[in-house]
């Protein structure tokens, strides 16, 4: 019997081996093959070609790659701004691709991304080329990019979403008092929001008045852009705007001039291909994105470089990041990547492009150290995205230049801090504590009692002296007196064009006119413009990914798309620890 176990045990382990071999064998034939297969071969369009643009899932900087997806013939469900724009430029070079077709879905973003695709688009047509736009339902974003169009199509039945801009907050006030939990709040600044969800059941007057301030200016650029490109009275817009005529009858739409005409795809595309110079009832010949971006570059590189160097995300300690929330996190690999920029000779300037709401305190100061260590050397200049607040700032402020969007949210320049009571939860379930100590303070971290004033008063002695630093970093970056920074910081976000009417940020323009600034300030006339940050090991980061990934999906097929909004923005407050420097807006009508 003992033999015929030993036999069993033997066998078993062995096929688990065996299984497990093969399993990894598997994955990195997988993964090779995903390699190999993602090197696409360099694309030539025939004549007559039409670049397909679709406008769908959400939009950042930049999307990680994912070749086993490819492979699979998984799509991505974002855009990449940077793909989207080289895309762009290539297609206008090309004299065998005639036109765009702006295939509108569900895309979102922030309007700073929006803005600067929408400047390739107006570039893209000084070209004499055509765009043409279709939709069966157009986002905000979507039609705010849609209106450059030479002529813009909607389904008969379909909805132009033009409602407006609205900024949602979710309070925890009354369900931590529910399950028993106290919040202790530390903060600098009047309007420094972030907090406010813990002890609040509705918005702050100040918060309310900041809110109204930068969602009325990103609405007025937004407002401004589409009225001028389809040359309709802002009056009118407001009112097809503010009478709901975008949920009612779809010819309002065309009626007030937002589009051409109602159509189906089919007829949209025929139009499309006759501009191009194509058979109306043939195949549309068409490229993608990612065949514009294999299209043939002749440019040579460079010995002087202009380094561009992403920093996207929240800040934090690697890995912390909560589920589902953005995968892209900058951490303290940034100061790495800019450590090696300062000692790279063929890298006359540097272009940071920031796009954060911000994080935690102690990673900013050391991002902010290591750009201070680079400038010394050669000039930095900081391109701002959608975001750059908070902690974004902190790293940014710095910087020879900031250049901003118009829409590019910034500022909030203030400090928080949160500390949990669950005396109250262990009490609901019956849970005691004890505690040694052989120090006052050692148990200063204990959740389960209620805090001490003097406690209380070590802590919110720290938040004030972190946002004395903060307004230091600010008055010796920009060159301003420490109350002038006060007075334009204590948390309040301002959009790009507010931010350079108070001195926080030099220009308004995109990355190619920081990169410009950023090569004048070095001196140079002859220069390429080179990716900076370092690719991390594919296949670890893969798996990681993989199983994030996973774990989202699963989380997000279960709960639906509102609830799971829910909970991630739960999941993110879970997250914070420490001293925080962020902003923590989310903006509805996208």
């Amino acid at each position: 019997m003992k033999d015929f176990i030993k036999t069993m045990f033997a066998s078993t382990f062995g096929v688990l081996i065996a299984m497990g071999f093969l399993f990894f064998v598997g994955i990195f034939m997988l993964v090779g093959a995903a390699l190999s297969g993602s090197s696409d071969s360099e694309y030539k369009p025939k004549d007559n070609t039409v670049f397909k643009l679709e406008l769908k899932g959400s939009l950042s900087d930049r999307i990680e790659s994912n070749p086993l997806k490819e492979l699979l013939g998984e799509e991505s469900d974002g855009m990449s701004l940077v793909d989207v724009v080289k895309a762009i430029r290539n297609a206008k070079k090309s004299e065998k691709i005639k036109g765009i077709y702006l295939d509108a879905g569900s895309v979102s973003g922030g309007y700073a991304s929006f803005e600067a695709i929408r400047r390739e688009l107006e570039d893209f047509k000084t070209s004499g080329k055509f765009i043409v736009s279709y939709a069966d339902i157009y986002t905000q974003g979507a039609y705010y990019l849609a209106s450059v169009a030479d002529s813009v199509f909607v389904n008969p039945q379909g909805v132009v979403s033009m409602v407006g801009l609205a900024s949602q907050g979710i309070f925890f006030k009354n369900l931590a008092a529910k399950v028993g939990v106290e919040h202790y709040i530390f903060k600098v600044g009047t309007y420094k929001s972030a907090v406010e969800p813990y002890f609040m059941d509705k918005f702050s007057d100040a918060n309310r008045e900041q809110l109204t301030s930068f969602l009325g200016s990103i609405w007025g650029n937004m407002r401004a852009g589409i009225c001028e490109a389809r040359h309709i009275e802002e009056a009118d817009f407001d009112r097809f705007v503010n009478e709901g005529k975008s949920m009612g009858d779809t010819q309002a739409a065309v009626d007030f001039k937002l589009v051409d005409a109602l159509a189906y795809r089919q007829e949209a595309e025929a139009c499309v291909k006759r501009m191009a110079g194509q058979k109306a009832d043939g195949k549309m010949i068409a490229a993608n994105v990612k065949k514009l971006l294999n299209m043939v570059d002749d440019t040579k590189v460079k010995k002087d470089k202009v380094a561009v160097l992403y920093a996207e995300g929240e800040i934090a300690q690697k890995g912390s990041s909560p589920m589902g929330m953005n995968a892209a996190c900058i951490d303290e690999g940034l100061v790495n990547d800019l450590q090696k920029l300062a000692k790279d000779k063929e890298v006359k300037a540097v272009v940071m492009r920031v796009n954060s709401p911000g994080g935690s305190a102690y990673i900013s100061e050391q991002i902010w150290k290591a750009v201070v260590e680079l400038k010394a050397v050669k000039p930095v200049v900081v391109s701002m995205g959608d975001y750059a607040a908070s902690g974004g700032y902190y790293i940014s402020c710095a910087a020879d230049k900031i250049v901003a969007e118009h829409t590019t949210l910034t500022g909030s320049i203030g400090v928080f801090g949160v500390v949990r009571n669950l005396a109250g939860t262990f009490k609901l379930l019956d849970v005691t504590t004890d505690v040694v100590k052989t120090g006052k303070y050692a148990d200063l971290g204990d959740m389960s009692r209620p805090m001490r004033e003097d406690e209380k008063a070590l802590i919110q002695s720290g938040v004030e002296r972190t946002y004395d630093l903060f307004l230091t970093r600010c008055a010796d970056g920009r060159g301003l007196p420490k109350d002038s920074i006060d007075h334009i910081g204590q948390g309040r976000v301002w959009t790009g064009d507010q931010a350079l009417q108070r001195g926080l940020v030099d220009k308004i323009g995109g990355i190619d006119l920081a990169v410009a600034e950023a090569a004048s300030l070095a001196k140079l006339t002859d220069y390429s413009v080179v990716k900076a940050n370092v690719e991390k090991d594919f296949f670890t980061e893969y798996l990681t990914k993989m199983q994030e990934d996973m774990c989202i999906s699963i989380v997000r097929s279960i709960m639906g798309e509102e609830d799971f909004r829910i909970y991630s923005t739960m999941q993110q407050m879970k997250s914070v620890s420490g001293i925080q420097t962020r902003m923590p807006f989310l903006i509805q009508g996208l």
